[in-house]
C-alpha cells in the first residue's frame, strides 16, 4: 500500500472519527435542559452544528461501501447478498433493542422496560442507518453509476412534492401536519412512533429514510473519487467545488423547500452532503498538503471503530439514565454534585465531554490491541 493511499485512508478515517466524537457529546450532556444553542438540534427549520452529525454519520457509512465495492467483484452474488442482508439485520435489531428501554422511561404506565410491542419504536438511528446501507449498498453492487446518480436525482426531486401534497393544513411541512408523520400513522400507529417532544413524531421516519439513502449514496461517491483521484490539487478542488456546488443549490432551494433535518428535506441531504464534502476536502488538505498531525490519532481512535464505540457510548448513556443513586439517576447526581460548579452549561458540556473521553479510552485499548469490531 503506498504512502499516498494510506493518507487517504487516514483522511476518512478522521472525518469518521470526529462524527462520532461529536454525536457522542450531543448526545449525553449532563442535562439536556442546560445545552449550548449549536449543540442542540434545530426546533424544525434550519440546520446546527449537531443536526450535522446524523448526516455526517450516514456519509461515512457511505465512504465505507466505498472500500468494499472492489472486494465484491471477486464474490458470488449469493454471498454478497448474505454480507449486505446479514449487517443490515444485525444494526437494525440492536437499535430496535436498545429502543425498548427508552420507550419504558418515556412510557412509565407500563412499570416495566418489557412493555409491550405496540409500544415500541420501530425505526431508530441504527435503524436508519441499517436500511440506507443495505439500500445503498444494493444499488452500488446491482446498477452502473449514472443509473445511481439519476435515481438519487428522481428521489430528491420526487421527495419535494410528496411533502407538499400529502401534507395537510395550510402549512403541510409542520411538525402535527406533514407526510412523514401521516405515513408513519398510518403504517405502524402512533404507540409506535418517537414522544420524546410531547408528541408522536419519528424523525427517522420511513418515508424520509429515502432522501437518506442519497446522503449515503453521496459519501459512497466520495470515497470512491478519493481512492481514484488521489490527493492532487485537482482531485482536492475538484472535491471542493462539488461540496460548494451542492451547498449553493440547497441555500436556493432552502427558500422553496426548507433545510429540515427532522424531515431529512432535499434541501437538507444538499446542504449537509455539501458541507461535508468541503470538510473532507479540508482534512485532505491539512493532513496531505500542509503535514499536520498534531491531534490526528485521537479522532483515528475513534474512526477505526466507529459502530462499536457508538454502541457503547449508547449503552453507557443508557446506564447512566436508568441507574438510580440518591432518588435520581446516576448520570444527573454526577452533573449535580460534580459538573455544576463550573456553571449549569458548561458543566453539561464538560459531563459530556468527560463521558467521550471514557468512550474514547475503550477505543485506544481496542486499537491498541489491533482490535477492529466489524459486524
Amino acid at each position: 500500500m503506498t504512502t499516498q493511499t494510506n493518507s487517504r485512508f487516514i483522511a476518512l478515517d478522521v472525518f469518521r472519527g470526529m462524527t462520532v466524537c461529536l454525536m457522542i457529546i450531543v448526545n449525553t450532556p449532563g442535562d439536556f435542559g442546560k445545552v449550548f444553542a449549536p449543540l442542540n438540534h434545530a426546533d424544525w427549520n434550519g440546520c446546527t452544528p449537531t443536526d450535522m452529525v446524523f448526516p455526517s454519520f450516514l456519509f461515512v457509512v457511505g465512504n465505507a461501501i466505498s472500500f468494499v465495492i472492489n472486494r465484491w467483484k471477486g464474490e458470488s452474488t449469493s454471498r454478497v447478498l448474505f454480507k449486505i442482508f446479514k449487517r443490515t439485520v444485525i444494526i437494525f435489531v440492536i437499535g430496535y433493542l436498545l429502543m425498548y428501554p427508552y420507550a419504558a422511561m418515556m412510557k412509565p404506565q407500563f412499570h416495566s422496560f418489557f412493555i409491550p410491542f405496540s409500544e415500541t419504536r420501530i425505526f431508530g438511528v441504527l435503524q436508519r442507518i441499517a436500511l440506507t446501507y443495505c439500500i445503498a449498498s444494493l444499488m452500488f453492487y446491482f446498477l452502473k453509476p449514472r443509473t445511481i446518480i439519476t435515481v438519487c436525482i428522481a428521489i430528491l426531486a420526487i421527495y419535494w412534492p410528496v411533502l407538499v401534497y400529502f401534507g395537510s393544513g395550510p402549512d403541510p411541512l409542520s411538525p402535527h401536519t406533514n407526510a412523514v408523520l401521516k405515513l408513519d400513522t398510518l403504517l405502524w400507529g402512533a404507540g409506535h412512533l418517537w414522544s420524546a417532544e410531547g408528541f408522536p413524531f419519528d424523525p427517522e421516519g420511513f418515508l424520509s429514510t429515502f432522501p437518506a439513502i442519497v446522503t449515503v449514496v453521496a459519501g459512497c461517491f466520495a470515497g470512491r473519487y478519493i481512492q481514484s483521484k488521489g490527493t492532487t490539487c485537482e482531485g482536492l478542488s475538484k472535491l471542493f467545488m462539488a461540496g460548494f456546488v451542492c451547498f449553493f443549490i440547497a441555500y436556493w432551494w432552502n427558500f422553496g423547500l426548507p433545510i429540515n433535518k427532522k424531515l431529512w428535506t432535499s434541501s437538507f441531504v444538499l446542504h449537509t452532503v455539501g458541507l461535508d464534502c468541503m470538510i473532507l476536502a479540508c482534512i485532505i488538505y491539512l493532513l496531505d498538503f500542509r503535514r499536520l498531525n498534531y491531534g490526528v490519532y485521537f479522532f483515528l481512535v475513534f474512526g477505526r471503530n466507529p459502530l462499536f464505540i457508538y454502541l457503547l457510548s449508547m449503552i453507557g448513556g443508557l446506564l447512566l439514565l436508568i441507574i438510580p443513586f440518591h432518588h435520581m439517576p446516576i448520570s444527573f447526581w454526577l452533573y449535580q454534585n460534580l459538573f455544576i460548579y463550573v456553571g449549569a452549561y458548561f458543566g453539561s458540556l464538560l459531563f459530556a465531554i468527560v463521558f467521550m473521553l471514557l468512550c474514547w479510552l475503550a477505543g485506544l485499548v481496542l486499537d491498541r490491541k489491533k482490535i477492529y469490531v466489524r459486524v
